[in-house]
Parts: structure tokens; sequence; C-alpha cells
């Protein structure tokens, strides 16, 4: 038998990418493997290469022995279990990259074939009709686009709009207004402005609990009238019941939507509709990209086998070992302090300031500034975040960062303190790690002090500082059905303002929030989720 790494390819990749693996290791091509027969063998290989049917649980990831390396051919990790695959010490590598051109060209295919009512006027020819007058459309040009979500795609969306002489608007407070000017677009400071000013609106943003039925009947209510709407993203961003009524009204004009809820996807009303486009999630389906996914997937596998850099890593960053050992303790303190920076930031962000006070300012902190990127932009961008792609997508918003280091930290060993510079306010929030596990505590927020450990459901409220505050806060609380867990709260020395944090057993709803702020002597709330 081979003393070679044995390499699983276990859905189709383009044949470049299996020759690619060929030349170094013994692949096995096991596309006709079911689920009893992986769960079986999955222990005989070193990697694996899947797209998005196969689904590697933590029971099968558990099998997995010998696995090293874990290649996903396409955007998406969703069908792998991280903390197993974590746990286990095995790389999960993707091709983040692979399909941003094909994504963004069937994005304007779509428009295209909304604007022009392509696919209805083909219906109809092919079935002896020729109604010409019935499917005159309207042309793109000297039209606005409004982008919701400006990553890579969103902004390979704009500059090919902007070839068809579009106005381009674009909502995303991860992007500086410095890197909107250097493509042309206009960046809008609330998705509000959008709404009212775009003719086309084309959403570009990742699954989460925030964003999911992003477009619903409340945002459509806000639409310019007769606006038309184009979704390659995810299938939850929007509410189809509101989009169908939105369509009922004459609110929204037209819709194009190559994702779904749930797929695969055949029957619904809204495909009934002769004021919709559809088609079947093929915004990745290219040869081009294909081809791209698999070559670049099997690159990564390679060199986690061989003992090079891995690139695309999604949950090991590519630093040495020791420099890992020395700062791993501090990346989940960074990535929640960016998370936690993001929360409270009031507008599209600028810049990036992170200090590092204490022993860990004596570090290479690179890695835990990448971090910070990447707890900043997490859950904010339609493709993953991770510590190796984080500087990338940073940049590719425009996004300023510097680092400062001091040898001391006063109170404290180490302190880490980030801060944001967003719509023209300032957002300062400062942590530490705690005790032999190192558990990451909230120190201050807006520089008002306190000492208590993040928690997965927190909500931050500014006020004028008076008797009976933390009770009004408690109250609604308890009207909402949401249990209080903890509550700390940071005040002026001598002066009038204060801060409170209350961490919570659930998600504090925007209804808890806003019946907060409403109250006399609350400036500001905010739900933060980690």
């Amino acid at each position: 038998m081979s003393d070679r790494p044995r390499v699983l390819v276990k859905e189709k990749i383009a044949d470049s990418g299996v020759d690619l693996l060929r030349e170094q290791f013994d692949v096995e091509l096991g596309l006709d493997m079911d689920d009893a027969e992986l769960a079986e063998r999955i222990g005989e290989f070193d990697a694996i290469l899947i797209r998005s049917a196969t689904k590697l649980t933590p029971e099968l990831i558990g099998r997995a022995d010998n696995m090293k390396v874990i290649g996903r051919a396409g955007t998406g990790v969703d069908n792998v279990d991280m903390p197993a695959a974590t746990k286990r010490g095995i790389i999960v590598a993707n091709a983040p990259e692979s399909n941003s051109v094909a994504a963004a060209e069937h994005t304007l295919a779509l428009a295209l074939a909304l604007f022009r009512n392509v696919p209805q006027a083909h219906g109809s020819l092919v079935a002896g009709r020729w109604d010409r007058a019935k499917y005159k459309g309207s042309e793109l040009y000297g039209k606005t686009l409004g982008v919701i979500g400006f990553g890579r795609i969103g902004q390979l969306v704009a500059k090919r709009a902007q070839s068809f002489e579009m106005e381009v608007l674009a909502f995303d407070k991860f992007v500086s207004a410095e890197r909107f000017r250097e493509l042309g677009v206009e960046g809008v400071e609330s998705v509000d402005e959008l709404y009212r000013r775009a003719d086309l609106l084309t959403i570009h943003l990742p699954k989460t609990p925030e964003t999911v039925n992003w477009i619903d009947a409340d945002a459509i209510a806000k639409f310019k009238p007769g606006m038309r709407i184009v979704n390659c993203a995810r299938g939850e961003l929007i509410d189809l019941e509101a989009l169908i009524a939105g369509l009922d009204s004459g609110q929204v004009r037209g819709a194009a939507l190559d994702v779904f809820p749930d797929e695969p996807f055949t029957e619904h009303p809204i495909f009934q509709r002769e004021d919709v486009v559809v088609t079947p999630h093929l915004g990745a389906s290219t040869a081009e990209a294909q081809d791209r996914a698999g070559t670049d997937t099997a690159e990564q596998v390679i060199a986690a086998l061989t003992g090079g850099v891995v690139t695309n890593a999604v949950n090991i960053p590519a630093v040495s070992p020791a420099v890992m050992e020395a700062l791993a303790p501090y990346v989940p303190l960074c990535q929640t302090l960016g998370q936690v920076a993001a929360g409270l930031a009031a507008g599209p962000v600028d810049r990036l300031e992170v200090e590092f006070r204490g022993s860990v300012a004596e570090q290479d902190s690179r890695l835990l500034g990448i971090a910070v990127q990447a707890g900043l932009l997490s859950g904010h961008t339609e493709e993953d975040v991770n510590l190796v792609n984080a500087p990338q997508m940073a940049e590719e918003r425009g996004l300023e960062a510097s680092v400062s280091k001091e040898p001391t930290a006063e109170e404290f060993t180490d302190l880490i303190r980030v801060t944001v510079h967003a719509g023209g306010e300032t957002v300062s929030v400062a942590g530490t790690n705690v005790g032999p596990r190192n558990l990451p505590y909230l120190v201050s927020i807006w520089g008002q002090s306190f000492y208590l450990p993040f928690a997965e459901h927190m909500a931050v409220f500014r006020y004028t500082d008076r008797p009976g505050m933390i009770g009004r806060v408690g109250s609604l609380f308890g009207e909402e059905g949401v249990n209080i867990g903890s509550a700390a709260v940071g005040a002026e020395a001598d002066g009038d303002r204060a801060v409170m944090v209350v961490t919570a057993d659930a998600p504090v709803s925007a209804r808890t929030i806003d019946a907060i702020r409403q109250l006399d002597g609350f400036d500001a709330g905010y739900a933060i989720e980690l």
C-alpha cells in the first residue's frame, strides 16, 4: 500500500483540481459513495473535498481519525460542523473568491431580464404568440441602483452597473467614505435613504439572525414606488409573503430571485407571477467558477498536507504553532471586542484603532489586530469572515486600522482597547482576560469602567445618572419576559452621564431596546449578540 496521503474527492470538482491532487496524493473519487459508506470509510482519508451536498456532521467528523483538512469547493461552509472539526485539529478551507464574478454577473443578468421581460417574452414566443407590445421593457441607463452590502460581490455589481451608466448608491456601515469615493459610488448613511432613492435594489448580505427577512413589509413600505429588487445572495433575506403583497400593491414593480428560504424550492405562489423572474440558484454555476472552486480548494488541501500556508483556512489561522500558542488566549477577547464595537457603532465605520497595553504589547500583535477586524466584520459581510481573510475584506472596504502599544496597563496585567470611528462618533471598548482559563471580561465602554464577563446576549444603555434608572430597565425587561443575568454601571466621577451593561438569558428584542430608549433620560440603547 502507498504511504502517500489519501484524499477523498466526494463531490464533482474540476478535472484540473483532481489532477493537481494526484500529483502528490492517492486520490479516490467517491462521487457515488452513499452516507453509510462514507461513515464507514471516512477514517481512511487524510483529506476530503466536498461541495454543498455532503454534510460533515460531528458524528462523521468523529470517525475521521486521520483527517487533517476538509476542502469546501465553494464559499459557504454551513455543511461542515466547524466546532467539531476545530476540536479535532482539522483545518477547514474554502474557495471564497471563486464565484464572486459569477454571482455579480448573474445579478446583472437577472436585472436585465427583469427590466426587459426576457423570460416572459421568450415563453410567449415559443408558445406561438407575438406579444411585442405586451412586453415593452425599461432601460437600466439613467436608473439608480441601490446595493445593500458592499463587499466583494457588491462592489463587482456596482462596477458593472456603472458600465450601463447607472447611478449607484450603497449601504454598508463597514465601508469607509473614502472607499466609496474611490469606486465612484455614493455611500448612504441609512438603508432608508437607499430605499427612498433607488429604482433597482440588489442585496448582498450574509444570513444572520439580524438579516433574516431584512426585506419585510416595513422595508417595502419605505421603497420608492415601483422599485424592482434582485436577490442572488441568501433566500432568507426576503420575506416572500411581504414581497407578494408589495407586488400586488404596486409598491414593488418586479423581483428577480435566484435563492430561496429552503432549497430545492419548487412550489410557491411567487412562481405564478409574471412580474417575477426566478432561477434555481445559478449564481455560482458557471464553468469558470466551478473550475476555480475546484482548483483553488485543491491548492488549499495540498498546502495543508505538505506543511504550506493555508491562506483560505476558515477555522485555523495561518501562523506558526509557537506564535499561536502565545496569542491564542487573546484571540477570543479581540474578536469579542470587535463584535461589541460594531454593535455600538451608529453609522458607517471609517477607522479602527486597536491599543495593546501590558505584557500582550510585547507580542507580535498582528494576529490580534486581525482578530479584531474579524469580530468587527462578522455577520456584516456576504462572505464568511475569518482570521485569514479579514484583512483583505477590511482593505476592500477601505477600513483603515492602526495599532499602538504601551508596556503598562495600569490596573490590569493586559488590556486591549478597540476604538471605532463611525458616523461622526467614536466608540471605545476595552477588555482583559481573567483567571487561569483566560475568560474575556469587559472593563470599559465609552470611557466608563466595568468588570463583568461577556455573555451571549447583552444590552448597553447610555443615560443621565439619577436614581431609579436601573430599576426602570429591570422592569421593562421583566415585562418583555427576559431575565437579567447580571448588570453593571459605569458612571463619571464628577459628571451626570452613566453607561449600563446588562446580560440576559435570551436575545434582547428591538422592541425592548426601543421602549427603554424612549424613557426620559436615556440617550442610546443597543442589543449585542455574541
